[in-house]
């Protein structure tokens, strides 16, 4: 796995890592990916000139299906995406971590003999890098100082997951560098989600760390939050004739906190009402008998969040058996059914309140317009701001995008692939797979 900077050099020179950008990136990025790589490589040797690195790659995702239900045990439909947080790192001396990050003028610098949660820190990279240091040692692995220079193509606050992807470089790195790669897939995930929960402040779920990790298309079940059950898909979207996409509105999720965590509240509410953990054990008919009560006890926006989690819990189980059996005007009319359900039910299309921004709502009703019934849209991620999610038809894309960015600006429509769960997280150059 480790191998010198000029032994990488000279393989990107010949060609000879093409093969591994093809099956991470598709064929028509391997001349970016080339001079991405050179450059960060380049980069390193300027600053550090060690030995030898390893070059770690951590996806970003996309959620498929299951909006805001793996926060009360709920099922979810993801993917991991070729746009990727990419990292060039080798041991440092000491316990000190640097990460020279493009993007931030100031080096991530996080001393690794203070392992706690420090509040001045929160909401920013090195909590990150703290946090999952500390979810090493909690489990029993080894951590140790290194250095390092990444390089992202996640838009930050699109519905991406740059920060699990961000999280889950770092615990590759660690395990790695200082644990032999012994680190399972489960584990890294989870640690990532706690520094994210715990040190970086931010309330989420497990999705976005889980599809990260193990890559592909992932169906996830969070009845046991802490064990998830997982089943990988495949072979589907290479013939759905349709590109996926996301369009960036332009709106922040850096003020959201509060929202997203008033949902997860809320649902829980409504469970709670009937002595249940989460809201995985409501169902509809139990809700809508109970509404009378439950408005005193929890309002109307409560219950409304609660049918959101019963429906589309039920779904992503129906979106993947259309999958399976390759029933794409099945699978995309669920997509709009989650979307619609995100608008009316769930309520995170806008900021409540807020009348002259409404950018989801708008790319919405444009997308709608542009398919007539031929493709899907919904809120991606989060949702109040950033992106929404869109499955355009192929022979139509080049169109889409145009009426997109002249609403929206230049570069706001970013096409996706899936990456596969069999593309490398440690690469080599002779592109053979490294397990986490």
């Amino acid at each position: 796995m480790k191998t010198t900077i000029g032994a990488w050099t000279r393989a990107i020179g010949k060609g000879e890592a093409d093969s591994s950008f093809s099956r991470l990136y598709g064929d028509d990025e391997i001349f970016f990916q080339r001079d991405r790589y050179g450059r960060l490589l380049q980069k390193m040797a300027s600053l550090y000139d060690p030995g030898e690195v390893i070059v770690a790659s951590a996806p970003g995702r996309t959620e498929l299906g299951g909006n805001h239900t793996d926060h009360n045990g709920g099922r979810v439909l993801a993917a991991a995406v070729h746009l990727d947080t990419l990292a060039v790192a080798a041991s440092g001396t000491g316990k000190t971590v640097n990460i020279h990050s493009d993007g931030f003028p100031e080096v991530i610098r996080v001393d690794l003999r203070d392992l706690t949660p420090g509040t001045g820190e929160k909401g920013t990279p090195a909590a990150l890098v703290r946090g999952v240091a500390a979810g090493f040692v909690r489990d029993g692995f080894r951590i140790g100082g290194f250095n390092a220079c990444v390089h992202s193509t996640l838009p930050i606050g699109t519905g991406l997951s740059s920060s699990a992807s961000f999280e889950v470089l770092v615990g590759l790195i660690f395990n790695h560098l200082h644990n032999r790669g012994l680190v399972s897939d489960l584990s890294l995930a989870r640690t990532a989600r706690d520094a994210e929960t715990v040190f970086f402040g931010k309330p989420c779920g497990f999705m976005d760390q889980m599809a990260v990790t193990f890559r592909g298309v992932l169906h996830m079940d969070f009845q046991d939050p802490d064990r998830p059950k997982t089943e990988r898909l495949s072979g589907f979207f290479e013939t759905l004739g349709h590109v996926l996409a996301i369009v960036d509105t332009g709106g922040s999720h850096a003020h959201l906190t509060e929202e997203y965590g008033a949902i997860s509240r809320e649902m829980g509410d409504v469970a709670a009402c009937f002595s249940l953990p989460s809201a995985r054990g409501l169902s509809r008919s139990g809700v809508v008998a109970a509404i009378p009560r439950l408005r005193e006890e929890t309002g109307d926006r409560a219950i409304l969040r609660a049918l959101h989690f019963i429906e589309e819990n039920r779904r992503v189980e129906e979106q993947i058996s259309a999958l399976k059996k390759g029933w794409v005007k099945k699978f995309l009319r669920l997509v709009n059914e989650s979307g619609n359900s995100s608008w009316k039910l769930l309520q995170n299309s806008m900021l409540p309140g807020e009348i002259r921004h409404q950018s989801l709502p708008l790319a919405l009703a444009l997308t709608e317009g542009f398919l007539r019934r031929d493709g899907a849209c919904r809120i991606h991620g989060g949702g109040f701001a950033g992106t929404i999610q869109a499955y355009i038809p192929a022979d139509r894309f080049g169109e889409y995008r145009r009426l997109m960015e002249s609403v929206f600006g230049s570069r706001s429509v970013f096409p996706l692939r899936i990456r596969p769960a069999e593309a490398p997280a440690i690469l080599t150059i002779d592109g053979r797979r490294t397990e986490t």
